[in-house]
């Protein structure tokens, strides 16, 4: 800060409280005069209404001194008038630096630990998989959303119902965490038809036990013989390739007959985005076990 401002500063502080403080002690002393009624003369509502004159409450006087008291040893302490730096030498910095120095030190420990353990052992520990779940909503929730129960609108897939298109081992999940995945579904609108579409969108939907017309599903199910390459003859899926399973009752966009048919017709992209460069691979190792430990949670 400058000399000039620093001046400056100094003299709106002590023109603002002096004004405010000679204000507050002639207050206590001003005659004002009154009538023989303890009243100034002022009325309202035809007489009805009078203004009235009392010392001022002594609770109030006392607050207010202790105010002034407050407001002085403040600035005498800390810094505030001008460049004056207080007489303990405090500082944003320099309390942001005790603060970080504090937090380090319990955290230390256990990124040591974290550092040195599987996932799965990393899962079992309460304090990592706490962090874990707040580096969770800070890093992943804007598509996960904060309990990781997925969203369908952008193919974010729900990370806690035991259902992977990866595998759902620590390594899987470390690995998706680390170096993102990309999953593609081929459109097939130029392959099928409008009435193919919908047999073997009623096909698919009968691999999970879903309701459908039985009819378009068997008609349906030799086109699927295309769709088996990815996602095996039986709809059971790929995790090496990340196609998802088809039987079960998990959906990353949507398993009603509408979205399955504009799945086949149009196909799918999900990017997952690799997060190596922005996590470090304890707070990586944190996520994956908070993930893992919630998956398995769910199915107990």
């Amino acid at each position: 800060m400058t000399p000039f401002w620093s001046a400056w500063i100094m003299f709106l502080v002590v023109l603002n409280l002096g004004i405010t403080l000679f204000l507050f002690l002639w207050g206590q002393r001003v005659a004002i005069p009154t009538l023989a009624d303890g009243t100034s003369g002022h009325v309202w509502a035809h007489g009805v209404l009078k203004e009235g004159i009392r010392k001022l409450p002594l609770w109030w006087v006392l607050i207010s001194l202790a105010m002034f008291i407050t407001g002085f040893t403040y600035l005498a302490l800390y810094p505030g008038f001008g460049s004056f730096k207080g007489m303990l030498g405090w500082t944003a910095h320099g309390e942001l630096a005790t603060d970080l120095a504090a937090n380090r030190s319990k955290l230390d420990p256990l990124l040591q630990r974290v550092a040195v353990q599987p996932v799965e052992t990393i899962a079992r520990d309460a304090e990592a998989t706490l962090v874990g779940q707040r580096l969770f909503i800070d890093n992943c929730a804007a598509c996960h959303g904060n309990e990781g129960h997925g969203n369908h609108l952008v193919g974010a897939p729900n990370l806690i119902d035991g259902d992977w298109l990866y595998g759902g081992s620590g390594d899987a999940i470390l690995a998706s965490i680390q170096d993102g995945r990309m999953g593609v579904m081929p459109p097939m609108g130029a392959s099928f038809d409008a009435a193919t579409v919908d047999n073997l969108a009623n096909y698919v939907l009968s691999l999970s036990g879903a309701d459908h017309w039985p009819s378009k599903a068997a008609a349906g199910q030799a086109s699927f013989a295309l769709c088996a390459a990815c996602h095996g003859p039986t709809g059971t899926g790929n995790q090496a390739l990340g196609a998802p399973d088809l039987t079960d009752h998990a959906w990353l966009y949507g398993g009603d007959n509408a979205a399955i048919e504009r799945t086949i017709r149009d196909g799918r992209s999900g990017v997952m985005p690799a997060w190596r460069t922005r996590l470090s691979d304890t707070d990586a190792r944190m996520i994956a076990a908070w993930v893992y430990e919630q998956s398995r949670s769910q199915a107990r």
